[in-house]
């Protein structure tokens, strides 16, 4: 088969995927993960740093685990698809959301969550020096994110501040039903997708005592469609003879973020821009300290040997998020915690000046 039908039908199967992940992850998902949450009785910074991550990250967290499940080999394509997720949550998230509202941050949370997020940045660019990952350091990614998990409590008690995050989930679906019907004829290519999803997965909306089969149900399919999409990026790298931390630092990285993209832009719209700033930033620290840290982890303790990870292309990415957040703490410092349009072209422009220089090969 030659070259052309291979990657047009890769290309096919990485669009079907990112779209079947986003309605999966927060069509039902989510929604489970709102009702234990509540079950529970957690705290929305809790549910947000545990529950609310591992649903907007879940499409990482299982390409990562899968990559690795697909040989050592391939232990770049999951880290370039976090790192480069990262990127693009920092950049583009934050970017369009401050670009579509000015909004005035509530300086606490910002303050918490970008501490830890520069503590996972540097941990994670320590343990790539030398290319190897061993048992050890992968335990250090798990205890900073517990003491994170503890910080988020104490930290909100010696700095008391509003929680806005109540009223998100509904405007954010209002839109996107309003979208739906917007571009119903447009969706209806994709409508079998909702359907197989509809079948396999029982909704909360309609059968909310089934909250746990939903949740289980979701999980499964997610670490589907999570294969189906490293099968995919692989084999359109391989037939065009591009690095797998490439695919994952660009093509995985921003598919698996787009629905986030979506969300915050919804909510920054509504006037809650600050709120898409400490969501972008709050996946990226599970994204990081679990989607990388927990699954090299259980990997290393199966196959007893450690992972070796291409740092070609990872290094300078990882260098580059260091770099997003100074510039970002930077605007957030100049203006006052309140960001805007101008603040919003500067990160977005800092992306795309990302994207050349992976593309011309010089990160």
């Amino acid at each position: 088969m030659s070259a052309v039908p291979i990657v047009l039908l890769s290309s096919f199967a990485l669009l079907v995927s990112f779209y079947a992940l986003h309605r999966v992850t927060d069509h039902y998902f989510v929604d489970s993960l709102e009702i234990i949450s509540k079950r529970l009785r957690m705290t929305s910074d809790i549910a947000g740093a545990t529950l609310m991550a591992m649903g907007s990250s879940a499409p990482e967290l299982f390409t990562s685990m899968l990559a690795l499940i697909k040989g050592m080999e391939y232990a770049s394509l999951g880290a370039g698809t976090i790192v480069g997720s990262a990127i693009f949550n920092v950049l583009v998230i934050i970017g369009a959301s401050v670009y579509l509202h000015q909004s005035l941050l509530t300086w606490q949370p910002v303050v918490r969550d970008l501490s830890f997020y520069i503590l996972s940045i540097l941990l994670l660019y320590w343990v790539f020096q030398d290319g190897v990952i061993t048992f050890n350091e992968s335990v250090y990614f798990i205890v900073l994110y517990l003491i994170y998990l503890v910080a988020l409590p104490v930290w909100r008690r010696i700095l008391p501040y509003e929680d806005q995050a109540d009223s998100v989930p509904n405007i954010v679906r209002e839109e996107e039903i309003s979208f739906e019907k917007k571009h119903h004829k447009l969706l209806l290519i994709l409508k079998p997708v909702d359907m197989i999803c509809a079948l396999v997965i029982p909704s909360v909306a309609k059968h909310p005592r089934l909250y746990v089969v939903t949740f289980a149900s979701s999980i499964v399919m997610i670490a589907a469609l999570s294969w189906v999409l490293v099968e995919a990026g692989v084999i359109l790298a391989t037939t065009l003879g591009i690095p797998d931390a490439i695919i994952g630092l660009t093509i995985l990285a921003v598919g698996t973020s787009v629905p986030d993209l979506i969300a915050s832009m919804v909510v920054a719209r509504r006037g809650k821009g600050d709120m898409a700033v400490s969501n972008a930033i709050g996946s990226n620290i599970f994204d990081i300290l679990i989607g990388l840290g927990a699954v090299w982890m259980i990997m290393i303790y199966v196959n007893g040997e450690s992972i070796i990870i291409s740092i070609d292309n990872l290094g300078g990415s990882v260098m580059l998020l260091i770099a997003t957040v100074a510039s970002l703490l930077f605007l957030l410092l100049v203006n006052r915690w309140t960001i805007g349009r101008k603040s919003g072209m500067v990160l977005i422009g800092l992306y795309c000046a990302y994207i050349v220089s992976i593309v011309m090969g010089w990160l």
